[in-house]
């Protein structure tokens, strides 16, 4: 697949199943996440993998949170099973530096490049996958027990697998419609 038919087709798809990626083509994945642009070289990111066990582990901390807003047991249990609509998770912390230079704003947008790199690199490699956030993302207690700094951001999770069909291709609303020109 060439880069432009990959930027153009790229889609999230939520389906997913066995085999995730491993290997090299995760390794590329986590490599994809650390080659966008980042001002200053503060490498503002890093990533937390999730698999087998780890997913478990994932969603009990997530159902905690849950329990600890004061939610009932459905919601509960539907967080508990969360990460498992995938076979791996990765999640993107905007692993924020203090800098008199570089912005909060702009290491937040540096670590989201991050997930959106990497999600390109596991579709360039026949994978899918999708970028989630949710309340979660936010909670004080799922930072804690993934064991953020107090600066630090959880940008998402990236869930990644195997379709467990052809996705449906997404249409799109023309560039057209997003863009205003300045010319001379």
């Amino acid at each position: 697949m060439d880069a432009l038919s990959l930027l153009l087709k790229r889609q999230s798809y939520n389906q997913l199943t066995e085999p995730a990626p491993e290997g090299i083509c995760l390794e590329n994945i986590l490599q994809a996440g650390v080659t966008v642009p980042d001002h200053g070289g503060l490498t503002p990111w890093r990533f937390i993998v999730f698999r087998g066990q780890a997913l478990d582990d994932l969603g009990e901390i997530y159902a905690e949170a849950r329990e600890a807003q004061g939610a009932d047991c459905e919601k509960i249990s539907k967080a508990r099973n969360m990460p498992l609509r995938a076979p791996l998770v990765i999640a993107i912390i905007a692993d924020v530096k203090d800098s008199p230079k570089i912005p909060r704003l702009e290491q937040l947008v540096a670590a989201g490049c991050s997930a959106q790199a990497m999600q390109m690199a596991a579709f360039a490699q026949g994978y899918q996958g999708i970028w989630r956030t949710g309340d979660l993302a936010y909670d004080a207690h799922v930072k804690k027990q993934l064991k953020l700094k107090e600066a630090d951001e959880i940008i998402g999770f990236l869930y990644l697998g195997t379709a467990k069909s052809e996705p449906p291709v997404k249409t799109r609303k023309p560039a057209a419609e997003f863009v205003e020109y300045w010319l001379e």
